[in-house]
């Protein structure tokens, strides 16, 4: 599984509202400063989020952006859902439109395992355990496992 880099600064963008949250709107060019992020590509990402009811924008000089939901009802797979799509595809599709036949039958109950593991980790992380850096226990132990930080 790959996290585009539309999804990256999308979890960026959204992180930085969640942690500014009751202070106002954020202008697209603050959170594209302070998150290193090109502004013109981030105004596309956050017309995806604004559609998907992640983010509500508001107009004007006193305008910007803020989170549509408060941060613990925002999960991280909505934020990638909201500008990619499906979080895991196959060649495009669903896993669960896929059909193998033969020897390659047992590829999809692993494509299948692939998704409900890949779920079960970003919908249990929401924007406001992010802001407050504090991951959930099984995402911690997840990421502490010895071989986790290695690239076979």
């Amino acid at each position: 599984m790959r996290i585009s880099a539309r999804a990256d600064y999308a979890v960026r963008a959204v992180l930085e509202l969640a942690v500014r949250e009751g202070n106002g709107p954020v202008k697209a060019e603050e959170i594209a400063a302070v998150q290193d992020i090109p502004h013109k590509f981030l105004e596309g990402i956050l017309g995806d989020l604004r559609r998907a009811g992640i983010v509500d924008s508001r107009r004007g000089g006193g305008g910007g952006y803020r989170l549509a939901r408060t941060a613990d009802a925002i999960t991280v797979a909505d934020v990638i859902r909201g500008v990619d799509g499906p979080i895991v595809s196959v060649r495009g599709e669903r896993p669960t439109g896929l059909t193998y036949t033969g020897t390659a039958r047992p590829l999809l109950p692993l494509w299948i395992a692939l998704r409900a593991n890949v779920r079960h980790v970003l919908e249990g992380v929401s924007l406001a355990d992010l802001a407050a850096d504090t991951l959930p226990g099984p995402v911690q132990a997840l990421a502490a496992e010895p071989g986790a930080w290695e690239n076979p």
